[in-house]
């Protein structure tokens, strides 16, 4: 019998800004069998990203990228992307909006997770916009990235009920330990696996 050693695996970066709290479980995803991915590269706009620790403990390889300017930022991650053989991206709390000409690049190939039930608050903010509304339930959403902001196509979303004594805090740690179970199942959905 003869091992995959993930030679057929869909060549993927992860951008991030932050914690990189879905980063590590998409890398954890990404060493299963059953996973469809694997992860060849990491973008950041952060140097200072704790995720980018995971780069170094997994050895990933990773870029951090000055979006001081945005045009010459993103030339410089497509010329990344194209060196490494990248087919899918996988936004995962990267706090900067690419341009339409960016994704027009890797069109269908962006995903994004975002931390509630669009199309319901979208862009920031959004756990203190949903306790402030008063709603019963929130959640997180696995998405298709198109040119405007937060509003492709839906691939799975999970929800999750706020309580009288929710924080944004409490409800954004809550949110969080869906989209690490989600993100990696919406994957599967998309290669129907």
């Amino acid at each position: 019998m003869v091992l995959s050693i993930g030679t057929n695996k869909i060549k993927t970066a992860i951008f991030i800004s932050g914690t990189g709290s879905n980063l590590k479980s998409l890398i954890k995803f990404s060493k299963l069998k059953k996973s469809p991915i694997s992860i060849n590269l990491i973008i950041t706009n952060n140097k200072l990203a704790k995720g980018l620790k995971y780069g170094i403990i997994f050895k990933i390889q990773k870029k951090i990228i000055n979006f001081k300017n945005k045009d010459i930022a993103e030339k410089k991650i497509l010329k990344e992307l194209k060196k490494n053989k990248i087919e899918l991206i996988c936004l995962a709390g990267f706090m900067k909006i690419l341009s339409k000409n960016f994704i027009k690049n890797f069109k269908g190939k962006i995903l994004n997770i975002h931390p509630s039930l669009l199309p319901k608050y979208k862009g920031l903010n959004t756990h203190q916009r949903a306790i402030e509304n008063k709603d019963k339930y929130s959640g997180c959403t696995v998405h298709f990235v198109d040119a405007k902001l937060d509003s492709g196509k839906i691939i799975l979303q999970k929800r999750v009920n706020i309580y009288k004594k929710d924080t944004p805090d409490s409800l954004e740690k809550k949110i969080l330990a869906q989209e690490h179970k989600l993100y990696p199942k919406a994957i599967l959905k998309i290669f129907s696996l």
